[in-house]
Protein backbone atom coordinates (compact mmCIF):
# COMPACT_ATOMS: atom_id res chain seq x y z
CA UNK A 1 0.00 0.00 0.00
CA UNK A 2 2.85 2.32 1.03
CA UNK A 3 4.78 1.58 -2.49
CA UNK A 4 1.27 2.01 -4.46
CA UNK A 5 0.71 5.69 -3.02
CA UNK A 6 3.83 6.27 -3.49
CA UNK A 7 3.99 6.01 -6.66
CA UNK A 8 0.79 8.05 -7.08
CA UNK A 9 1.96 10.69 -5.20
CA UNK A 10 4.85 10.40 -7.66
CA UNK A 11 2.87 10.40 -10.59
CA UNK A 12 0.68 13.63 -9.62
CA UNK A 13 4.20 15.16 -9.24
CA UNK A 14 5.35 14.31 -12.79
CA UNK A 15 2.14 15.55 -14.36
CA UNK A 16 2.10 18.62 -12.27
CA UNK A 17 6.07 19.41 -13.40
CA UNK A 18 4.83 18.68 -16.99
CA UNK A 19 2.18 20.99 -16.92
CA UNK A 20 3.81 24.11 -15.35
CA UNK A 21 5.46 26.28 -18.12
CA UNK A 22 8.87 27.84 -17.47
CA UNK A 23 8.77 31.48 -16.13
CA UNK A 24 10.17 32.72 -19.60
CA UNK A 25 7.45 30.83 -21.40
CA UNK A 26 4.51 32.68 -18.68
CA UNK A 27 5.92 36.14 -19.49
CA UNK A 28 5.62 35.93 -23.32
CA UNK A 29 2.26 34.48 -22.42
CA UNK A 30 1.47 37.71 -20.96
CA UNK A 31 3.29 39.61 -23.64
CA UNK A 32 1.43 37.97 -26.51
CA UNK A 33 -1.83 38.48 -24.99
CA UNK A 34 -1.27 42.25 -23.46
CA UNK A 35 0.43 43.72 -26.57
CA UNK A 36 -0.21 44.46 -29.73
CA UNK A 37 1.57 46.37 -32.66
CA UNK A 38 -0.95 49.62 -31.87
CA UNK A 39 -3.82 50.24 -29.85
CA UNK A 40 -6.59 52.56 -29.25
CA UNK A 41 -7.99 53.28 -26.20
CA UNK A 42 -10.70 55.11 -23.74
CA UNK A 43 -9.84 54.95 -19.90
CA UNK A 44 -10.71 57.19 -16.65
CA UNK A 45 -8.33 57.26 -13.60
CA UNK A 46 -10.54 57.36 -10.38
CA UNK A 47 -7.54 58.98 -7.98
CA UNK A 48 -9.23 57.98 -4.27
CA UNK A 49 -7.09 60.77 -2.34
CA UNK A 50 -6.99 61.37 1.36
CA UNK A 51 -9.50 64.06 1.10
CA UNK A 52 -11.39 63.69 -1.87
CA UNK A 53 -11.41 61.52 -4.98
CA UNK A 54 -11.25 62.28 -8.58
CA UNK A 55 -12.15 61.23 -11.66
CA UNK A 56 -9.69 62.09 -14.77
CA UNK A 57 -10.87 60.73 -18.79
CA UNK A 58 -8.55 60.15 -21.30
CA UNK A 59 -8.48 59.16 -25.21
CA UNK A 60 -4.29 57.12 -25.64
CA UNK A 61 -3.45 55.51 -29.01
CA UNK A 62 -0.17 53.67 -28.63
CA UNK A 63 2.28 52.31 -31.13
CA UNK A 64 4.77 49.21 -30.51
CA UNK A 65 6.38 49.24 -27.72
CA UNK A 66 7.82 52.86 -28.09
CA UNK A 67 5.15 55.66 -29.05
CA UNK A 68 2.19 57.07 -27.19
CA UNK A 69 -0.04 60.14 -27.21
CA UNK A 70 -2.83 60.16 -24.44
CA UNK A 71 -5.43 63.26 -24.61
CA UNK A 72 -7.09 63.90 -21.14
CA UNK A 73 -10.77 64.77 -22.00
CA UNK A 74 -12.48 65.66 -18.06
CA UNK A 75 -12.77 67.01 -15.71
CA UNK A 76 -12.27 70.48 -17.49
CA UNK A 77 -9.32 71.57 -15.17
CA UNK A 78 -7.43 68.96 -16.88
CA UNK A 79 -9.04 68.98 -20.45
CA UNK A 80 -6.56 69.57 -23.38
CA UNK A 81 -3.40 68.49 -21.07
CA UNK A 82 -1.85 66.23 -23.22
CA UNK A 83 1.24 63.39 -23.21
CA UNK A 84 3.58 62.16 -25.69
CA UNK A 85 6.38 59.16 -25.88
CA UNK A 86 8.64 58.73 -28.46
CA UNK A 87 10.92 56.02 -27.33
CA UNK A 88 13.05 57.40 -24.48
CA UNK A 89 11.77 61.04 -24.30
CA UNK A 90 8.56 62.12 -22.54
CA UNK A 91 6.95 65.32 -23.00
CA UNK A 92 3.55 67.30 -21.88
CA UNK A 93 1.56 69.89 -22.29
CA UNK A 94 -0.64 72.24 -20.63
CA UNK A 95 -2.95 74.65 -21.93
CA UNK A 96 -3.51 77.05 -19.65
CA UNK A 97 0.36 78.26 -19.86
CA UNK A 98 0.94 76.77 -23.34
CA UNK A 99 3.77 75.75 -22.19
CA UNK A 100 5.59 72.03 -23.47
CA UNK A 101 7.61 70.63 -20.80
CA UNK A 102 10.17 67.62 -20.92
CA UNK A 103 9.59 65.04 -18.16
CA UNK A 104 13.46 63.18 -17.76
CA UNK A 105 15.80 62.22 -14.42
CA UNK A 106 13.90 62.41 -11.72
CA UNK A 107 10.96 63.87 -13.23
CA UNK A 108 10.29 60.34 -14.09
CA UNK A 109 9.36 59.28 -10.26
CA UNK A 110 6.56 62.11 -10.22
CA UNK A 111 2.63 61.58 -9.58
CA UNK A 112 0.51 61.23 -12.89
CA UNK A 113 -1.87 64.32 -12.14
CA UNK A 114 -1.95 63.24 -8.78
CA UNK A 115 -2.13 59.40 -8.90
CA UNK A 116 -0.29 56.30 -7.77
CA UNK A 117 0.67 56.12 -10.93
CA UNK A 118 4.25 57.69 -12.12
CA UNK A 119 5.66 59.09 -15.50
CA UNK A 120 7.85 56.39 -15.21
CA UNK A 121 5.17 53.63 -15.09
CA UNK A 122 3.76 55.50 -18.24
CA UNK A 123 7.34 54.94 -19.92
CA UNK A 124 7.36 51.45 -19.04
CA UNK A 125 5.77 49.87 -22.39
CA UNK A 126 8.74 47.57 -23.03
CA UNK A 127 7.61 44.33 -23.05
CA UNK A 128 8.49 41.79 -19.86
CA UNK A 129 10.81 39.07 -21.74
CA UNK A 130 12.79 42.10 -22.98
CA UNK A 131 12.88 43.33 -19.03
CA UNK A 132 13.00 40.87 -17.07
CA UNK A 133 14.02 36.94 -16.23
CA UNK A 134 11.27 35.24 -14.78
CA UNK A 135 10.71 32.06 -12.21
CA UNK A 136 7.54 30.26 -11.58
CA UNK A 137 7.54 29.26 -8.02
CA UNK A 138 4.38 27.27 -7.34
CA UNK A 139 0.23 27.91 -8.15
CA UNK A 140 -2.21 28.98 -6.04
CA UNK A 141 -5.45 30.90 -5.94
CA UNK A 142 -6.44 34.30 -5.79
CA UNK A 143 -9.80 35.52 -6.60
CA UNK A 144 -11.14 32.23 -7.02
CA UNK A 145 -8.98 32.24 -9.97
CA UNK A 146 -5.75 29.32 -10.27
CA UNK A 147 -2.66 31.24 -10.74
CA UNK A 148 0.78 30.72 -11.04
CA UNK A 149 3.24 32.70 -8.69
CA UNK A 150 5.48 33.82 -10.65
CA UNK A 151 8.88 36.16 -9.56
CA UNK A 152 10.69 38.41 -11.77
CA UNK A 153 14.10 40.07 -11.60
CA UNK A 154 15.68 42.70 -13.94
CA UNK A 155 17.83 42.07 -16.67
CA UNK A 156 18.51 45.45 -17.78
CA UNK A 157 20.12 48.34 -15.61
CA UNK A 158 17.88 51.03 -14.85
CA UNK A 159 14.56 49.64 -14.49
CA UNK A 160 11.63 51.19 -12.83
CA UNK A 161 11.35 48.46 -10.43
CA UNK A 162 14.21 46.03 -9.83
CA UNK A 163 12.07 42.97 -9.18
CA UNK A 164 8.03 41.86 -9.05
CA UNK A 165 5.68 39.11 -7.94
CA UNK A 166 2.97 38.81 -9.64
CA UNK A 167 -0.37 36.09 -9.90
CA UNK A 168 -0.68 35.24 -12.70
CA UNK A 169 -3.96 33.98 -14.41
CA UNK A 170 -3.38 29.93 -15.56
CA UNK A 171 -6.30 30.26 -17.96
CA UNK A 172 -6.37 34.35 -19.40
CA UNK A 173 -2.44 35.01 -18.64
CA UNK A 174 -2.88 38.16 -16.71
CA UNK A 175 -1.45 39.38 -13.48
CA UNK A 176 -4.50 39.46 -11.46
CA UNK A 177 -2.26 41.04 -8.64
CA UNK A 178 1.28 42.38 -8.67
CA UNK A 179 3.42 43.81 -6.09
CA UNK A 180 6.73 46.07 -7.36
CA UNK A 181 10.12 46.63 -5.60
CA UNK A 182 12.92 48.97 -5.64
CA UNK A 183 16.77 47.22 -5.68
CA UNK A 184 16.81 47.71 -1.86
CA UNK A 185 13.89 44.96 -1.60
CA UNK A 186 11.44 47.83 -0.38
CA UNK A 187 7.71 47.33 -1.65
CA UNK A 188 7.07 50.13 -3.74
CA UNK A 189 3.70 49.52 -5.54
CA UNK A 190 0.63 47.17 -5.41
CA UNK A 191 -1.64 46.44 -8.58
CA UNK A 192 -4.50 44.58 -8.55
CA UNK A 193 -6.83 43.30 -11.89
CA UNK A 194 -10.02 43.85 -9.78
CA UNK A 195 -12.14 42.98 -13.28
CA UNK A 196 -11.80 41.92 -16.58
CA UNK A 197 -13.80 42.11 -19.56
CA UNK A 198 -16.10 39.63 -19.50
CA UNK A 199 -15.01 38.26 -23.36
CA UNK A 200 -12.09 38.12 -24.97
CA UNK A 201 -11.13 41.41 -27.15
CA UNK A 202 -10.22 40.28 -30.50
CA UNK A 203 -8.75 37.21 -29.40
CA UNK A 204 -7.30 38.55 -25.81
CA UNK A 205 -8.21 38.86 -22.50
CA UNK A 206 -7.60 41.98 -20.75
CA UNK A 207 -8.01 43.76 -17.89
CA UNK A 208 -10.75 46.48 -17.68
CA UNK A 209 -10.11 47.54 -14.37
CA UNK A 210 -7.40 48.05 -12.15
CA UNK A 211 -6.21 49.35 -8.56
CA UNK A 212 -2.41 50.90 -8.31
CA UNK A 213 -1.66 51.57 -4.79
CA UNK A 214 1.61 53.74 -4.12
CA UNK A 215 2.41 52.43 -0.88
CA UNK A 216 4.55 54.93 -0.06
CA UNK A 217 1.66 57.57 -0.15
CA UNK A 218 -1.28 57.81 2.11
CA UNK A 219 -4.06 57.80 -0.47
CA UNK A 220 -6.37 55.03 -0.98
CA UNK A 221 -5.15 53.89 -4.37
CA UNK A 222 -5.75 54.91 -8.23
CA UNK A 223 -8.34 52.56 -10.16
CA UNK A 224 -7.48 52.80 -13.89
CA UNK A 225 -10.73 52.16 -15.87
CA UNK A 226 -10.46 50.91 -19.50
CA UNK A 227 -14.30 52.08 -21.33
CA UNK A 228 -13.28 50.64 -24.65
CA UNK A 229 -9.87 48.98 -26.01
CA UNK A 230 -9.43 48.04 -29.89
CA UNK A 231 -5.53 46.26 -31.52
CA UNK A 232 -4.38 46.74 -34.38
CA UNK A 233 -5.47 50.45 -35.88
CA UNK A 234 -4.63 52.39 -37.99
CA UNK A 235 -2.64 56.07 -36.55
CA UNK A 236 -2.48 58.68 -38.27
CA UNK A 237 1.30 59.60 -38.56
CA UNK A 238 0.54 63.53 -37.12
CA UNK A 239 -0.67 61.97 -33.34
CA UNK A 240 3.23 60.71 -33.38
CA UNK A 241 4.44 63.90 -33.39
CA UNK A 242 5.77 66.79 -30.83
CA UNK A 243 3.33 69.27 -33.01
CA UNK A 244 0.33 67.34 -31.83
CA UNK A 245 1.14 68.60 -28.23
CA UNK A 246 -0.34 72.15 -29.36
Amino acid sequence: MIRITSLILLLAATALAAQTPTGEELLRRIDDNLFAETVYMESKMVVHGRRNTRTIESRSWMRGEEDSFTEYTAPPREAGKKMLKLGDNLWTYDPDSDRIITISGNMLRQSVLGSDLSYEDMMEETQLTEMYSATVSRDTVFMERDCWVLELASRIDDPAYWSRMMLVDKERNLPLYEERYARSGKLLKTATITEVFPQPIQGRWYPRVMLYKDVLNNGEGTEFIIDAVEFDVVIPAAKMNKAALR
